[in-house]
Parts: C-alpha cells; structure tokens; sequence
C-alpha cells in the first residue's frame, strides 16, 4: 500500500502504514483441533512485525479504510469488478494494489484450511500476498513485489489471475486529482 500512496503523490512508508492498520486482536488458539484465529476483512491477523509469533495479512477492506485516510474520495475499491477494472486503471497510468498468492498461480484446495472467528469460518492459506500491478500485456502481468523487492517482475497473465480471483479479486486503487 505505500507503493501505491506514494505514486498517487503521498510520502508515507510502510511502517507507519503498519502502526495504522486496523489489527483483529483475537489470539491464536487450536481448540479442539480447529484453529481460532483473527479475520482479515476484519483487521491484520497476528504479529505484523516478526514471524516469531503467529501471523497472516489482512484483506481489502482494512487496507482500503486506511487508504482513505490518505487519499479521501480519491481511493477506489476495485474489489470484484474483474480483470477489466484493473486494466482501465493500468491504461491510465495508475497501479493497483491486490491481493493474490504468493505461488502467483493457483493454490490447491489441500493448501487451504478453516479458521474459526469471532464473526464465523473463513478459509485462508499460509501463500496470501499483496502486490501493487503496474502493467500488463497480453501474456503476462507486471507487478512490484515487496518481499522480493523486484519492480516490474512479470508472471504468466492467466497463472497471476487464477490466484488473485481465489481470493475474490481484492483491488485498490484511485483517481487523479481532478
């Protein structure tokens, strides 16, 4: 998210992102077999800082109230409206944030499990990844990727597609100023 406030013209670095964010408080626990654990469309899930202790990510819907913050009314919720959302706002020279896995393909069913959460089950895999798109053609998608720090890497078009859409084609992005 920073990479996208700070194209949008906002001087803002991820840790300050991560203060920001709204956090699902709720602990990791196994009960009974079955993990209970926090609800990214809730708030980030576990620790955001270190991978000594349990943690996730967190869905749109945190990422994009913070945005708001930020960008006003000038922040867009691409979140299921497809691919050609996301062209339009690529062929206007603006990146889109997404959620997608971190495999950039398809993630199998046996790569899923079930959480249970203060506001019911939700599926999640460990190979959730947010990356900011900034191109694509007709064969492949290009994207910055945070945790390997390549700007423009490219993944085969449909493989990148096949994992954002297991994750409900979760877009931001936003608008010029007018």
């Amino acid at each position: 998210m920073a990479m996208l406030l700070q194209d949008a013209g906002i001087s803002v670095d991820k840790m300050t992102l991560a203060k920001q964010i709204k956090k699902d408080p709720t602990p990791y626990q196994v009960v009974d077999g079955k993990v209970h654990f926090g609800n990214p469309n809730i708030g980030f899930v576990g620790d955001i800082y270190s991978f000594k202790k349990p943690g996730y990510g967190v869905y749109h819907g945190p990422v994009y109230d913070l945005a708001k913050k930020y960008l006003s009314d000038r922040v867009i919720d691409l979140t299921g409206k497809g691919f050609a959302a996301v062209k339009n706002q690529i062929d206007h020279g603006l990146p889109v944030w997404v959620i997608t896995t971190s495999w950039f393909r398809y993630v199998p069913d046996n790569e899923w499990e079930t959480w249970y959460t203060e506001s019911g089950p939700i599926r999640i895999t460990m190979h959730e990844h947010a990356v900011l798109i900034t191109g694509y053609d007709k064969e492949f998608i290009y994207f910055n990727d945070p945790l390997s720090g390549i700007k423009n890497r490219k993944v085969a078009k449909n493989d990148f597609l096949a994992g954002w859409k297991q994750f409900g084609e979760q877009a931001i992005s936003f608008q010029l100023k007018s």
